[in-house]
């Protein structure tokens, strides 16, 4: 058992998320709750919902707890009942109106839950989440650490959403997330876009990369791959990992390869499921690339696959710190990937560890792939780089923020 590097006897942490869905955050959250619990603390995992892609994934060390959801007059009246320091609470009803977050109309139930368990600090994730667990903290009136954790490019996210409440976000998350214990950024471009588009300190804000590597990582990545386009005599595979979102931009990655097929025998496999699934393979057909596309789902172990691809691309619009694109490393896969806010320059170090292209431009797109296959960089590079996105170094930096050993914010650069 791995134990903590603080010098303290073990703490109650609780980690907060709507749900164990299959995407990068609740993965990086996962991660961090399996390395605090392997440090011999106490960790709850509290979810809106006990459901989602990782759910089987909980290590047995780790209690699960799931909360009610409350009716939404209730869930309001909490929210609202929430004190930000002059914020006009009255607002909150008509922001969070109709159909308002999971996590918000789970808040009663947080409140209980912190004051009869009173853990030693709350990490949350996700921009709701953060807020719910702010105020969770607050109206239980306990003195447990609050630590929230931003995980995507929240300008990019909130000027991409159609719903008009997102416009009242950011005050929300200035005056809220000034009072939490601390702050942290998944990359440098998450902490400064935080800082300038909600107006907070910058040095408040702590830059910690996501837990994405371990040894579990690279022994799937050897497990056996059975899919007709991973075949010993088939063409090399492009692939392409996300939810099947206008954030992930697959249109133009589907352009892209239509440009690279044209020229050459090569396949596309995109793993990940969403709304836009259909609007893709349309494409696909109108592109004359549907025989060369699959798109299976959600798969359990992408390991396996970005072990075996000739190119992983990195098509998104925007991002936090895209996860994937550091498990494709680590995998010792050729990695391509839009220059897009923020994430993939700093883990590719400007162009270092892997080509970086414009968003939305599909013939530089296309053209990074082609030299990639073309001049692959060494498979050790690769995975080399991915090393320096460790669980063991996420989860002691957490650790530290939530025992409040080392309340420095740390910037990258």
């Amino acid at each position: 058992m791995n134990h903590s590097p603080c010098d303290s006897l073990p703490s109650h942490f609780a980690v907060f998320l709507p749900d164990l869905g299959g995407g990068g955050a609740e993965r990086a959250m996962l991660n961090i709750a399996d390395g605090l619990a392997r440090r011999a603390h106490q960790v709850d995992l509290v979810l809106c919902r006990a459901t989602g892609a990782y759910l089987d994934h909980v290590p047995a060390a780790v209690r699960i707890i799931e909360l009610r959801e409350r009716s939404h007059w209730l869930g309001r009246a909490c929210a609202a009942a929430a004190d930000l320091k002059g914020f006009p609470s009255f607002l909150l009803p008509i922001i969070l109106a109709r159909k308002f977050p999971l996590t918000v109309r789970c808040l009663p139930d947080l409140v209980q839950y912190l004051r009869r368990e009173k853990p030693t600090a709350l990490l949350s994730a996700m921009t709701y989440t953060n807020l719910t667990a702010v105020w969770g903290r607050r109206q239980a009136g306990i003195s447990a650490r609050v630590i929230v954790s931003e995980q995507n490019h929240l300008s990019s996210r909130i000027r991409n959403q159609r719903r008009w409440r997102s416009r009242f976000v950011t005050p929300l998350v200035r005056r809220t997330y000034l009072q939490a214990d601390a702050i942290v950024g998944v990359s440098d471009g998450v902490a400064d876009d935080l800082s300038s588009f909600a107006h907070l300190p910058r040095k408040r804000i702590t830059t910690i990369y996501n837990p994405v590597v371990s040894s579990a990582l690279h022994a799937q990545a050897r497990a056996p791959l059975d899919h007709p386009s991973f075949q010993p005599d088939a063409p090399p595979v492009v692939l392409g990992i996300g939810r099947l979102h206008r954030q992930k931009d697959f249109p133009t990655l589907l352009s892209a390869f239509a440009r690279v097929r044209a020229q050459r025998p090569v396949r596309l496999v995109i793993l990940g499921e969403g709304k836009l699934r259909t609007e893709l393979e349309t494409i696909a057909r109108t592109l004359g690339i549907a025989a060369d596309v699959a798109m299976p789902g959600f798969v359990e172990n992408p390991y396996a696959y970005l072990a075996r691809a000739a190119v992983f691309a990195l098509s998104s619009a925007w991002e936090g710190l895209p996860t994937v694109l550091i498990e494709a490393l680590a995998c010792g896969c050729p990695v391509v990937s839009t220059d897009c806010p923020s994430g993939p320059a700093e883990i590719l170090a400007g162009g270092r560890y892997g080509r970086l292209v414009p968003v939305g431009d599909d013939m530089a797109l296309a053209s990074a792939i082609s030299a990639t296959l073309d001049d692959p960089p060494p498979r050790e590079k690769s995975i080399n780089r991915g090393q320096f996105f460790s669980v063991d170094r996420a989860v002691e930096q957490y650790e530290r923020l939530l025992l409040g050993t080392d309340p420095a914010p740390r910037q990258r650069r």
